[in-house]
């Protein structure tokens, strides 16, 4: 039987994007191959913009609502002297140059990304912390400077324009591969793990 296939447009400045990852891992780890996951990107900051560091810091207590709910993962009001972002590319060209090193290298740089900047008040549009995120994945330093390869970029753009084409206007949004409609926000738990046992059952919502 072939795996069900879900694609997953995110963006790692995206408070509920963590939480999505963290329900769809879960599921994804109780059902093995028989569930793939397939991650693109999202721009909810598409290009730098200034941004004042204590209206940041507020908004990150915005994120005690997600956290509060059922089977959320971890998150932090921003704390020390880092951030505040500067905006979404950074973070997905990371994950991307990652990918060129196979699945396991993307999903390890992918679940740091998010944690470090949801739970370890780290700005993951920053080189430096970049770098040490890369390293931190036990990936090969003569590698990282793919994140400057326009190649990457071109793909970052080309998906977050493929969100938008199909009618996507925020994130995180599912869809089954080959289909053309979307879950769109952080669903609780049982929703997408009823979704994934209809599909390889043979029925699609």
């Amino acid at each position: 039987m072939e795996p069900v296939r879900l694609v997953v447009w995110s963006d790692y400045l995206c408070p509920w994007c963590h939480a999505a990852d963290h329900r769809l891992r879960r599921v994804q780890e109780e059902n093995g191959k028989a569930l793939e996951l397939e991650w693109k990107a999202f721009l909810l900051r598409p290009a730098p913009e200034p941004r004042e560091r204590e209206a940041f810091v507020r908004y990150t207590r915005s994120w005690r609502r997600p956290a509060a709910e059922p089977d959320a993962p971890s998150y932090r009001v921003w704390e020390g002297d880092e951030g505040p972002p500067s905006h979404s590319v950074p973070p997905h060209l990371l994950a991307k140059a990652a990918e060129r090193l196979g699945p396991e290298a993307f999903l390890r740089v992918h679940e740091a990304l998010l944690r470090a900047y949801f739970e370890q008040s780290r700005d993951i549009t920053e080189r430096g912390t970049q770098r040490a995120l890369w390293r931190e994945a036990g990936l090969p330093e003569a590698e990282f400077d793919a994140v400057d390869d326009p190649a990457l970029l071109r793909r970052t753009l080309a998906e977050h324009e493929e969100a938008l084409a199909r009618g996507v206007g925020g994130v995180p949004a599912v869809a089954v591969a080959g289909h053309e409609g979307f879950v769109l926000g952080a669903q609780p738990i049982e929703t997408y793990r009823r979704w994934v046992r209809r599909l390889r059952d043979g029925v699609l919502d």
